[in-house]
């Protein structure tokens, strides 16, 4: 499976500036089966989302994704900041060629910058299926939380989409290793660059694989993309070789 990892720049609280623009860059880059956007990659990171967050999902981020994935025969995946019901979510949205979708509301609110204050948490556990791979959809800090995305034997792959702050980013690229090599999988760290009203953003936009190697990375402090194949062939070759998982501890989130 051929995954492509978008690090941008983004407009503030500019939804159509930001779709424009990456549909734009979307139309210079070689096929993928996969494009990853960053975290609340229309709007930017904000824990104060009333006027910002989207709320006709029919016209919004989510019918462009399923316009471009039907267009380009491939899936999307990317956060949006979203009011529904009067409540806010930071919804991941998976958007398959065909149009059809799963989404996944972040679980892990981050209360040091507010966001629990405004936004619901989610409560399920999301995985995916596309061409034969099994996905777990993530939030930026879901990956301080290992127990959230302890590998049950159900997933190859996780997908973190961020707005992870310059300040932080060498924890970024730890834990990005960690989650990959003690869930022996995947890894795809998605972050943005530039800065917002709060915060700047140097990216660390990687793909790992479940030995802890980079299999690419997007160059720091700079708009770009990097592009690597999800292997599914060496994956279960690794398992079987070297069965970790087999051994894991047995317990139930309560």
């Amino acid at each position: 499976m051929k995954t492509t990892l978008l690090q941008r720049d983004i407009c503030w609280a500019n939804p159509e500036a930001n779709r424009q623009r990456l549909e734009q860059r979307l139309s210079e880059l070689p096929p993928a089966d996969l494009y990853i956007f960053p975290e609340m990659f229309s709007t930017g990171f904000c824990t104060d989302p009333e006027g910002i967050a989207e709320e006709n999902v029919s016209e919004g981020s989510l019918a462009w994704m399923q316009r471009i994935a039907s267009a380009r025969g491939c899936a999307l995946a990317g956060s949006v900041s979203i009011k529904e019901n009067g409540k806010f979510y930071n919804r991941f949205y998976f958007v398959y060629p065909d149009g059809t979708y799963c989404s996944y509301d972040k679980h892990h609110l981050f209360t040091y910058g507010g966001e629990h204050k405004t936004f619901t948490a989610g409560k399920e556990r999301v995985i995916v299926t596309y061409q034969g791979v099994r996905i777990l959809l993530q939030i930026c800090y879901d990956l301080r939380f290992p127990v959230w995305s302890r590998n049950r034997k159900d997933y190859d792959m996780v997908i973190y989409v961020a707005s992870w702050p310059t300040p932080r980013v060498e924890v970024w690229s730890a834990l990005l290793r960690a989650r990959a090599l003690e869930n022996q999988c995947y890894v795809a760290g998605v972050n943005r660059v530039g800065e917002d009203p709060s915060c700047q953003y140097s990216g660390g936009t990687a793909l790992i694989d479940p030995y802890g190697h980079t299999l690419g990375a997007c160059k720091d402090g700079e708009e770009g993309e990097v592009t690597a194949d999800i292997d599914m062939e060496e994956l279960e070759r690794f398992r079987q070789k070297f069965p970790v998982l087999d051994d894991a501890d047995a317990f139930e989130l309560m």
